[in-house]
């Protein structure tokens, strides 16, 4: 029997109706020669640390760390058991497995850690999908891959789960303990790509909390030339700049519109012209339809993943979403028609913007060189309902449509002038642009400047030449100050955990680091943020995340190198020389069992103090109380337990005795 094993009941559906799988069973479909079964993502899970021994269990241990398995164990999930104990069943029987689960590194895991844990030694083969309307599965179908092509995703997936494991593990453990010793009651979550994100963050906000405006300013000619006004600026002298060659030197500014309006005139010095192309934006990846949404409408990173999972999964609009790649293979050229017709089936309206489109125009998007495990996301061959979707689904929908339609318009092309002027003695500059073809920015209107490039300086200028005369109509130094940089918002946190290397100030570690090379990936980093703002480290304020107090000291007591998002990033880097068969998984897990020793070791030498909110008495015998977790939450625990049993539990405003049976857990 041929088995396809899916990653979600829809995706499993979807495949079934294609291979006419169409008898339905429970937890599975079967038909015409083959099984169709699926997973709800990850039936399994990794133990946890008491699996390898009991000193790892409650209450936690310094002494005992690190916990570092050398056979690793998994066990399944307690919601699971129903449709894991089906697939089981249907190994037994299966003689050829086709792993049918999303095409990425996680897809591959969810699937291959069955068939390891269920000991299976059949045939495998991969079916690898880009996309799940109709047109799509059967392509992917006549080109099975065998399960040799795709393994190397399982071992980096395997070192990504095991990496995250032991260093989550041991440094919460390690960092919780040592701060429960100071009085700190609640659990100190670290983790490989969480505690370098979070430091981003609390660096960010700390720049901010520190930052000291200063004074600068910007001298503007009002100028006129041929009946047409237009403005210049100074560009001071070293003398008078900062760092930044802003004029810091208010005098300066004064005797320069002193002299503009003494002298009267501006002499031009030099013009120089040129053609600028601009071509079309790339199709998204994951990361850049995160920051394009939050920048737009607000949206948060996961959500757009969520989002765009359900136009790939259930409206069957978009392709693949957690792809890292914004371009198309030149083999997709012979799609266009198809695609076109669809977008034109599922909304008419645009039948008069497709009509002037040239599917003959090769941007720069098709580029096989570029692609790596999935091309950029676009619009499918099935078209999709507009109707039976939300507000934000057409919006993020619409979006990813803009920017396949602009690769089949010429590039954007402006004349760009800048002017060189000297008045009184000073030099002034100016510059201007003239759009000579509208080309692709014509689909975005207003929003071209803001999603696909910068507009530039639209500046009408009067036709000039070397040495022209312009007349000063006025002169005035306009009072600036500097400004701090702005609080991390959902979206370019996600620029800025998808190029780590900018935070890296080792040039040898950033001479090492791809350019690409990012915190987490694709498919990971959204979930980085919801596991921050739920474990209370950072908070939301209108469209801003704000670190925590609590994520302040943190961080001030974790080691360097588990906060360097350059260090992570090389790390991640290593899971992709795994997925591409430059690196094996064991020399992986060697040198991070060795990192988290090195950490460890220096952990267990520092003292770790949080700072507490003011504890409550104990409403028993009126002593000190210090924060506790238990099953139900935090709560404030008398210091002299056992021998006394008061607990005040702040979220429920009540006071009273701690329970026969405490919360087994105290960290």
């Amino acid at each position: 029997m041929k088995l396809f094993l899916c990653e979600k009941p829809s995706q499993g559906r979807d495949i079934a109706a294609v291979l006419g799988a169409t008898k339905k069973m429970p937890g599975y479909q079967t038909g015409n020669g083959v099984c169709v079964t699926w997973g709800f993502g990850h039936l399994l899970e990794q133990a946890s640390p008491d699996a390898y021994g009991e000193q790892f269990g409650v209450p936690w241990r310094t002494d005992v760390l690190p916990v570092l398995p050398t056979t690793w164990q998994m066990r399944v999930k307690p919601d699971a058991a129903a449709q894991f104990s089906v697939i089981q069943k249907l190994l037994k029987q299966a003689d050829t497995v086709v792993i049918a689960t999303d095409a990425d590194r996680e897809g591959e895991v969810i699937a291959r850690e069955i068939l390891d844990y269920c000991h299976y030694q059949g045939k495998v083969e991969r079916l690898w999908l880009s996309a799940l309307d109709e047109a799509s599965v059967r392509a992917a179908l006549a080109v099975i891959k065998p399960g040799s092509a795709t393994l190397p995703y399982y071992l980096a997936g395997l070192g990504r789960a095991r990496a995250d494991w032991q260093i989550g593990m041991n440094m919460t453990r390690l960092y919780s303990v040592k701060a429960r010793e100071n009085g700190y009651g609640s659990v100190l979550s670290v983790g490989r790509v969480q505690t370098p994100t979070l430091n981003l963050i609390v660096v960010r906000d700390r720049d901010i909390a520190q930052f000291v405006p200063k004074p600068y300013w910007n001298v503007v000619a009002q100028l006129a030339a041929g009946g047409i006004a237009f403005q210049a600026q100074w560009v001071p002298a070293a003398a008078y700049c900062d760092e930044e060659k802003r004029c810091i030197n208010p005098s300066a500014a004064q005797q320069v519109i002193q002299l503009c309006q003494k002298t009267g005139q501006a002499t031009v010095a030099e013009v120089e012209t040129k053609r600028e192309t601009e071509s079309a934006p790339l199709a998204f990846d994951l990361g850049t339809l995160q920051q394009a949404c939050s920048r737009r409408f607000g949206y948060g990173a996961q959500q757009v993943l969520d989002i765009a999972q359900a136009l790939y999964e259930t409206h069957k609009a978009t392709t693949y979403p957690r792809t890292d790649c914004g371009y198309l293979p030149t083999s997709m050229r012979g799609e266009i028609g198809q695609v076109m017709a669809s977008i034109q089936q599922s909304d008419p309206a645009l039948s008069a913007i497709i009509s002037r489109l040239d599917i003959q125009h090769v941007s720069r998007i098709w580029n096989d060189k570029k692609i790596t495990a999935h091309h950029g996301i676009i619009p499918t061959k099935q078209p999709c309902d507009l109707a039976k979707m939300s507000e934000q689904e057409r919006n993020v929908y619409q979006l990813i449509r803009l920017h396949y339609l602009a690769q089949f318009l010429p590039n954007h092309e402006v004349d760009a002038t800048r002017v060189s002027l000297h008045c009184g003695g000073q030099l002034f500059k100016t510059s201007g642009k003239v759009v000579i073809v509208a080309g692709w920015k014509s689909l975005f209107g207003k929003d071209s400047e803001e999603d696909a490039g910068d507009a530039g300086d639209k500046a009408r200028l009067p036709a000039m030449a070397k040495g022209s005369v312009c007349r000063v109509t006025g002169a005035e130094a306009k009072a600036q100050q500097t400004k701090p940089p702005e609080h991390y918002t959902e979206g370019t946190l996600i620029a800025a955990m998808k190029n780590a290397a900018q935070f890296v100030t080792d040039p040898r570690l950033k001479k090492i680091l791809k350019e690409n090379a990012g915190l987490g990936t694709e498919a990971t980093r959204a979930g980085v943020i919801e596991t921050l703002l739920k474990r209370g480290f950072v908070v939301k304020k209108g469209k801003h995340l704000l670190a925590t107090p609590i994520a302040g000291d943190l961080m001030d007591v974790l080691p360097a190198q588990l906060k360097d998002p350059g260090m992570t990033a090389l790390w991640e880097q290593s899971l992709d020389d795994i997925a591409e068969g430059r690196m094996s998984l064991d020399d992986f897990m060697a040198k991070q069992s060795a990192w988290t020793m090195q950490l460890v070791a220096k952990g267990r030498q520092q003292t770790v103090k949080i700072t507490l909110p003011p504890s409550p008495s104990c409403p028993v015998c009126g002593g000190t109380t210090r924060q506790r977790t238990g099953k139900s939450g935090s709560f404030w625990g008398c210091v002299n337990y056992p021998d006394c049993n008061g607990i005040v539990n702040v979220g429920a405003k009540k006071l009273g005795h701690r329970r026969k049976s405490p919360a087994k857990k105290s960290v």
